[in-house]
């Protein structure tokens, strides 16, 4: 591991963030009777995990890019997976908006907006050999994920 700034992590908070800014604006019709039921513990790991992996994603240059070599893949993957995130939103900010549209599945990933981000900065962690940043993933995910599968279920979807 080594600290310095990682313009892939900012690149990849901003591709995170820029939607959500977004989504502000455009929740879900009844999204806030689901948001009160939501379980304190993983709400915890979530905001937890939110902030360790903003952090880790920026301190250290792992992230940056490298001459290629097989262990580029994994780069590669982990944007694959952010550009799907990125289509997610498109076609969430292209429905009518339901709980439905935003706890829906892409190419079969359940819950989309949060299965999505989190499995592309497990592999960017990956690609950076970086355990602080897969930690801090593995927190994220126990709650961010957790949290969307019960307003799944929630809503019987």
């Amino acid at each position: 591991m080594h600290f310095g700034f990682s313009y892939v992590g900012l690149i990849y908070l901003v591709m995170l963030m820029l939607p959500n800014f977004i989504w502000t604006r455009n929740q879900p019709k009844e999204y806030e009777k689901y948001v009160s039921n939501e379980n304190k513990m993983l709400l915890g790991f979530e905001r937890a995990g939110e902030v360790l992996v903003t952090c880790a994603a920026v301190i250290f240059s792992d992230f940056n890019l490298k001459p290629w070599s097989p262990w580029s893949w994994w780069l590669v993957a982990s944007f694959a997976l952010m550009m799907l995130y990125e289509a997610y939103w498109i076609r969430y900010f292209r429905s009518e908006r339901t709980m439905r549209d935003f706890y829906s599945s892409i190419l079969g990933i359940p819950v989309a907006g949060a299965t999505l981000p989190v499995l592309a900065f497990l592999l960017l962690a990956v690609y950076g050999k970086n355990i602080v940043l897969g930690i801090a993933v593995v927190i994220l995910g126990i709650g961010h994920i957790g949290i969307h599968l019960m307003h799944k279920k929630e809503i019987g979807s």
